[in-house]
């Protein structure tokens, strides 16, 4: 009995040996961070659309046209809400977070707070705030030089303006639709310093989806004697398009493709492609490349820029198309500040 005792003893003494051993192991080697495609899992993403939501055809629409280039091109699968009000995102950013999604996208910068709020309770989760900076490690912040394609479309402007006067609608006043209007105010005048610039934000509940209302304060500026107007709206903008239309002078689309809305009527359109921004950082999490901080996207890299002018290039001229193209280079080559 003594000699089974004292194997027994040794036994134990054995196993917590090697239990320790293993224990210290885990303590000291990190875990090998694995990409979707080691695991073979299917990339989650959850992305709460801007007020306004689907079928704006512009910043909301870019946005999605990301996600299903990236279902298309990398076998993601992905969720999106349409919030009614901002004072539902953090709430969807929440449920995104919970359920595990490896990515969640919060859309223009009224998200900031509610994104932040949930990705400091939520730090291995990947997050990207489009429009808006933020500082937290697992934010990557996806910004774009808006000054710049609106300083090219601002020089159209004043070159197709018989009357010496554009027009400029916006959305909700804020740090980010002055940069469209000023970028678009000095690029009119870059090309006319005389030029009348005239200004017009939306006011309501809902300034980013409100055509009624665009198509007003259009009006207003073409009875000012504004023969282009630009807008910087979102769903509001599709009213600024219908009064140009009405009143035959020329309208300026914004983040998507819109001269096919009115064709001849919408002289270009200023391309903010946010669907490039959200694709690309979808492929650096799949690839386990993914990083917090600010990633700008402007002329220089496509990331802003203009249509190919598809139903205006005739009515435009190939004399004023060199002068953009000039316009342009000089502004990519730092020859010409958009500020």
């Amino acid at each position: 009995m003594k000699k089974i005792l004292a194997l027994l003893a040794m036994l134990a003494l054995l196993l917590t040996a090697c239990g320790g051993k293993k224990e210290e192991a885990k303590a000291t080697e990190p875990a090998k961070a694995e990409t979707t495609a080691e695991t073979g899992k299917k990339l989650q993403v959850g992305i709460v659309l801007s007020i306004g939501g689907l079928g704006d055809k512009s910043f909301n629409d870019s946005a999605y046209r990301g996600l299903e280039m990236a279902q298309k091109d990398l076998g993601i699968e992905f969720k999106a809400v349409e919030p009614a009000s901002t004072s539902e995102d953090e709430e969807n950013l929440r449920k995104f977070a919970e359920k595990g999604f490896d990515l969640v996208i919060g859309t223009g910068f009224l998200m900031k707070d509610a994104l932040e709020k949930v990705a400091k309770d939520y730090p291995d989760v990947k997050f990207a705030l489009i429009d808006e900076t933020s500082t937290l490690p697992n934010v990557s912040s996806l910004v774009f030089s808006e000054d710049e394609g609106s300083f090219l479309v601002g020089a159209l402007a004043a070159m197709m303006s018989k009357t010496g006067s554009v027009g400029f609608v916006g959305g909700m006043e804020s740090p980010l639709i002055r940069k469209f209007q000023t970028g678009y105010e000095n690029g009119a005048k870059y090309v006319n310093k005389d030029i009348k610039v005239g200004v017009l934000y939306t006011s309501g509940n809902n300034p980013f989806n409100d055509p009624v209302r665009g198509k007003e304060n259009a009006l207003s500026l073409i009875k000012q004697g504004a023969d282009v107007v630009y807008h910087a709206a979102g769903g509001t903008g599709i009213g600024v398009i219908e009064a140009a239309k009405e009143a035959k002078v020329y309208a300026i689309g914004v983040d998507g493709n819109q001269d096919g809305l009115a064709q001849g009527t919408v002289l270009t359109s200023m391309l903010k492609n946010v669907d490039t921004a959200v694709y690309q950082t979808i492929k650096d999490v799949q690839a386990g490349t993914f990083k917090g901080g600010e990633h700008r996207f402007g002329l220089v890299d496509n990331g802003v820029g203009i249509t190919d002018l598809q139903y205006t290039k005739d009515a435009i001229g190939a004399e004023k198309i060199a002068k953009l193209e000039e316009i342009k280079k000089g502004i990519v080559e730092g020859k010409i500040s958009v500020k």
